[in-house]
């Protein structure tokens, strides 16, 4: 006895219809002296779909498809004749397009149509926010804490027959980037696909790879709610959206970059709870801290932080910021751009389409009587200078500059032109800091140093020593490392979460008196000894001892091969 297999007979004879109807559009576009078109999903720009509705490209059997260069529109319709299609041709060319017209089979038309899905979903976003609350969302994300168990719900999601799955699979990895504290998602086209990977703690971990054409939904997806140009392909682009994610705001910028095999696009995410940590819970050493805990209750001065992007110089600005407010003062900000809102602050954002620089933002602060100024960074030396006639005439001004250490912001100011005798009078602390991964307390490993890790140890424990005579730190027999694969809290990496590596130099009088000198930074680490201040190795080596990072951690991070 013969099974008929309806479903596969009915596919077989929708596929014959469909070929029918290909044949026979390409045959009258030849009697309507039109060109014939098979579209595919990848000629298909959404910009151009936007531009006539939904409902009107479906009444009236015509699709846009494509911009081919300014003022121009590709239009394919089914029939040429239809009173309807014509209508729309003609409105077109009222508004001052130019359109090229081609013959296409309903089912070429509808590769178009189901690009309105795409817009419908930017429609929540037409003011930047995306909101990622929904049920379906939540019951996905159950069960998920680790990069792999994130993964499986990911592959899971791609592999289903849902209707709406392609959909969902941005939210889901927007969604995963917030569960698993990711600062950054990068999306990078490569010849075979596109390589999704989450920054975490500061290093960079695959999610996993999906093809060409799922990508090319979300980045048209991303574009819409970053507010950027759909057509622009082949130069950078960077714009700013919003996530609504279990009732919090959650700022999102994005960088779109072309490339060989597609435009990469990168995801910084700006969750306010990673600025929610206390100046006594960024790991500053207890003496630095009850040093800058008085610097920062002074109505005047500068306090300069240093480090590479990354290093997490905004968060100790805001923890200083955050540990003085209060209803007395009045603290303004001017940064590049505003990251995290905090209340009861001015906080402004420099534009420079409007010329709002931080030069011109930090005059214009000053006129408003502010008690403490934040700067996001001083770039020039204009700011610089105008920084510290701030902080000579009764504020106390916050900021940052890109230099190496704590030593090399005095000679990186006076080349700037900052006068040295001002800067003495001027300058409070100087610091510099960088982040270190903290170890997992479920997984790390005890082991005895290596004949080359104790010589480190040694080295700079008797540095420390000297520093601090009373205090006689021992060489420690034992030392903790990261576990091999890790464990599933930390994602399989052995580490998880960051904290601060910091030194500091206080601005006193055998620094003063160098600075006639056009001190070297050699020379001012060297009459900075005596303030008994932690310099970023020395600092590191005693979160080395106690367990919380590892040395080759710290060696990632820092340079900590022994001086000669």
């Amino acid at each position: 006895m013969i099974k008929f297999d309806d479903n596969d007979q009915n596919l077989r004879v929708d596929a014959l219809h469909k070929q029918e109807e290909e044949r026979l559009i390409e045959m009258l576009s030849k009697k309507y002296d039109l060109p014939y078109i098979k579209i595919v999903p990848q000629m298909v720009n959404i910009e151009a779909v936007s531009l006539i509705p939904e409902k009107v490209a479906r009444e009236s059997f015509i699709a846009s498809y494509d911009i081919p260069s300014k003022n121009q529109i590709a239009l394919a319709v089914f029939s040429p004749n239809n009173p309807k299609t014509q209508k729309v041709i003609d409105s077109l060319n009222q508004k001052g397009l130019s359109t090229t017209v081609s013959m296409a089979s309903r089912d070429s038309l509808n590769i178009v149509w189901e690009r309105y899905k795409e817009i419908s979903l930017a429609k929540k976003s037409e003011v930047g926010v995306l909101d990622v609350t929904s049920d379906d969302i939540s019951v996905l994300m159950e069960g998920v804490s680790n990069i792999n168990e994130l993964t499986t719900k990911i592959t899971e999601l791609l592999n289903s027959k849902s209707t709406n799955r392609l959909s969902r699979i941005f939210e889901f990895i927007l969604s995963g980037a917030f569960v698993i504290k990711s600062s950054d998602i990068h999306m990078e086209p490569q010849e075979n696909g596109v390589r999704v990977r989450y920054r975490i703690d500061g290093v960079l971990q695959d999610v996993i790879n999906i093809d060409h054409e799922i990508y090319k939904r979300i980045s048209t997806r991303v574009k819409l709610l970053s507010g950027l140009k759909l057509n622009v392909q082949r130069d950078t682009q960077d714009g700013r959206f919003s996530i609504r994610f279990k009732n919090t705001d959650i700022e999102i910028r994005t960088s779109v970059l072309p490339g060989q095999h597609g435009e990469s696009i990168v995801l910084r995410i700006l969750d306010p709870e990673s600025i929610s940590v206390s100046l006594e819970g960024l790991g500053i050493n207890n003496q630095l801290l009850t040093i800058l805990k008085k610097e920062i209750t002074k109505p005047t001065g500068m306090i300069l932080t240093t480090g590479p992007t990354g290093a997490g110089k905004t968060t100790t600005l805001y923890a200083f910021l955050k540990k003085v407010l209060n209803p007395d003062i009045k603290i303004i900000t001017i940064e590049d751009p505003v990251e995290y809102h905090i209340n009861n602050i001015v906080q402004t954002q420099v534009n420079r389409s409007t010329n709002y620089t931080f030069l011109s933002g930090l005059r214009a602060a000053l006129r408003q009587d502010p008690d403490i100024i934040m700067i996001g960074e001083i770039r020039d030396g204009e700011t610089a200078k105008i920084a510290v006639n701030a902080s000579l005439t009764g504020h106390l001004v916050l900021s940052t500059l890109h230099t190496n250490s704590a030593a090399g912001t005095i000679p990186r100011l006076i080349d700037l032109g900052i006068n040295p005798k001002v800067l003495a009078t001027a300058m409070s602390v100087s610091m510099a800091q960088r982040l270190v991964r903290k170890l997992c307390n479920d997984c790390k490993v005890a082991s005895t140093p290596k004949a080359g890790e104790l010589t480190i140890l040694k080295h700079i424990v008797k540095k420390i020593n000297i520093k601090h005579p009373d205090s006689q730190v021992t060489v420690p027999q034992t030392i903790y490392n990261a576990r091999e694969g890790g464990c599933e809290k930390c994602n399989g990496v052995g580490y998880i979460g960051r904290i601060g590596v910091y030194e500091a130099i206080l601005m006193d009088e055998t620094i003063e008196e160098l600075l006639d000198k056009n001190p070297s930074e050699k020379e001012i680490v060297t009459a900075a000894i005596p303030q008994g201040i932690f310099n970023m190795q020395e600092d590191g080596i005693m979160k080395v001892i106690e367990g919380t990072t590892s040395l080759h951690e710290l060696g990632r991070v820092l340079d900590i091969e022994i001086d000669t």
